[in-house]
């Protein structure tokens, strides 16, 4: 295994109004699964790339330690799973100033969510951030968008409660 890499995360999540041209934008299939809400332990399959992560507490600033782990690992770890595997294929769409979207399109049990996230380099950017058109509600504090919440889901219709 390789060493931590430790980051903050300074993130903001909406839900999708409407989807973008994603023709030219690159594209990848993610699996992930969640071990421990406290701390937020999840691994993840990315292409041919497979992460143990731990996530802080926080909404828009969490810390972030994540490292690469083999294929024996994550099979061993997906036995040990709390709640579902999430699947989603992740667009990555360029904005203004340098920023990436990342527009999560879930499959299986969360079949018709649509997520997108911005991750900014620090907390002003974040907050002065000009949201496209196309971004629909923010659900940064809503609990029930987190993935490790999502991944409990025993369909899609659990997150039609009002807020």
């Amino acid at each position: 295994m390789e060493a931590l890499n430790l980051t903050k995360e300074i993130e903001r999540k909406f839900l999708v109004k409407t989807v973008p041209n994603l023709l030219k934008v690159k594209q990848e299939y993610i699996i992930q699964g969640y071990l421990n809400d406290e701390p937020e332990i999840r691994i993840r399959k990315k292409s041919n790339t497979y992460y143990l992560t731990q996530k802080g507490k926080g909404d828009i600033v969490r810390s972030e330690e994540e490292t690469e782990i083999n294929q024996k690992v994550l099979t061993i770890l997906l036995n040990l799973l709390k709640g579902n595997v999430i699947e989603k294929t992740r667009y990555q769409i360029p904005l203004e100033s340098n920023l990436l979207a990342e527009l999560d399109i879930y499959h299986g049990i969360l079949k018709g969510l649509l997520t997108v996230e911005v991750e900014f380099k620090n907390l002003k950017e974040a907050k002065t951030f000009q949201v496209p058109k196309w971004f629909g509600k923010e659900v940064t504090k809503d609990q029930r968008y987190r993935n490790q919440n999502l991944a409990r889901c025993k369909d899609i219709q659990m997150l039609k409660w009002s807020s």
